[in-house]
């Protein structure tokens, strides 16, 4: 049986040239096409990832407790250039609403102007099932979720020295006990 891959997600929403610019600056990408009605956007070799429905009425933002899809995530090759894109980020004034270190990857989550939630990873597993491995441990089971992190610190930190490995453990999070990240990704500021 063949297996897909994924192509592109869409956003309905009413404010597309927020979205638009918020998108090209997070993803680093450009409009394809754009009309009234759509706008198509690309960071890569595939003709959009990204779409923007707007549709003629006027969408109300989305709220905590509505049921829809909760992020799209992109993963990083390594940690790297995943500050790389923080700082990029932070210099046009987009901050990262929640870090977490989950275990199995290391993430860093945005909220574009509608209130959907993108997450920048990495992968801190080599291979799949070593990541599979971690999740079916002890720390894993302990919280699921892991502890938020704060990404200026992690930055200065990999510029004095310290290593990936480091950086990407839970204990190194752990140590700045910052608040259960949960509320932020529920909608809670």
């Amino acid at each position: 049986m063949a297996t897909p891959k994924f192509a592109h997600v869409v956003f309905q929403t009413s404010q597309p040239a927020a979205m638009r610019d918020w998108y090209c600056a997070v993803l680093e990408g450009h409009v394809v096409y754009e009309d009234a009605a759509l706008t198509f956007i690309t960071f890569d070799e595939e003709h959009h990832r990204i779409a923007l429905l707007n549709p003629p009425g006027a969408l109300q933002r989305k709220a905590p407790t509505t049921a829809a899809m909760h992020h799209v995530a992109y993963t990083f090759d390594g940690l790297d250039d995943l500050l790389d894109r923080y700082v990029t980020l932070r210099d046009k004034g987009i901050a990262p609403a929640v870090c977490i270190a989950h275990g199995v990857t290391t993430s860093m989550y945005y909220q574009d102007p509608d209130g959907n939630f993108v997450e920048m990873q990495i992968d801190n597993f080599a291979e799949p099932d070593l990541a599979t491995g971690y999740m079916r441990g002890p720390e894993y089971a302990a919280d699921s979720v892991g502890p938020a992190f704060d990404p200026q610190r992690m930055l200065l930190a990999r510029e004095a020295g310290a290593s990936v490995d480091e950086l990407t453990a839970r204990a190194w999070s752990l140590r700045a006990e910052l608040p259960d990240p949960m509320g932020v990704l529920l909608g809670s500021p």
